[in-house]
């Protein structure tokens, strides 16, 4: 028995299949398989396209432009919203109640003024706190008492301000109602004006004395 060797068997199969294609491409009668519509499984739509109900449309264009959530703006609850307004009327109130005790002082006696403004100067930070509560307090018709004057001169020497501790002076002079008031005066805030160093003008001016 004669065996056929493999190349042979493979030749024959390519020469038969060469054939087979050959045949399907010349013949016009025979339509191709893969262009024949009667080999396509999928249902064919020959009508219009459908059409999307008036409320899908709508959905998808609101969607479209409904802002997210990274942009929107923050909404702020009831307390938060409140809560402005009642900080502004808490210190309207708070402002009207310093302006009623302020007004209060125009009835208080010579002890309830002096220990008022000692307790201001002892108080005093800065130049400006200084010369208002100077300012305020040579503004009355009356002349401030030594202890006054003193807590005056400590917070002058404080906040490092020497011509307004030598107008302390002047303030005083203007003051009182004769030279020897005056003199009460200086006798009185001696010590404690030679231990600040405060020169009085007609010192630094005897030319003007």
């Amino acid at each position: 028995m004669m065996t056929q060797h493999p190349c042979h068997c493979l030749r024959r199969q390519h020469h038969t299949t060469r054939k087979i294609l050959e045949a399907l491409l010349t013949s016009p009668s025979r339509p191709h398989p893969h262009l024949s519509p009667h080999h396509c499984h999928c249902p064919v739509h020959r009508g219009p396209p459908p059409k999307m109900s008036s409320l899908s449309i709508f959905r998808v264009a609101t969607r479209a432009v409904r802002p997210t959530g990274f942009f929107r703006a923050p909404q702020l609850t009831r307390s938060r919203m409140q809560s402005p307004v009642t900080l502004a009327a808490a210190r309207a109130h708070n402002f009207g109640t310093t302006s009623m005790l302020r007004s209060g002082h125009e009835d208080e006696t010579y002890e309830e003024f002096s220990a008022r403004f000692e307790k201001e100067f002892d108080g005093v930070q800065d130049v400006f706190e200084l010369q208002r509560n100077l300012n305020n307090c040579f503004a009355y018709d009356l002349v401030p008492s030594v202890e006054v004057l003193t807590a005056a001169l400590k917070a002058a020497r404080r906040v490092n301000d020497f011509p307004t501790a030598v107008r302390v002076f002047e303030g005083v002079k203007a003051k009182v109602e004769n030279p020897d008031q005056y003199k009460q005066y200086l006798e009185s805030l001696e010590g404690l004006r030679v231990e600040l160093g405060v020169a009085l003008r007609e010192e630094l001016y005897p030319q003007e004395a």
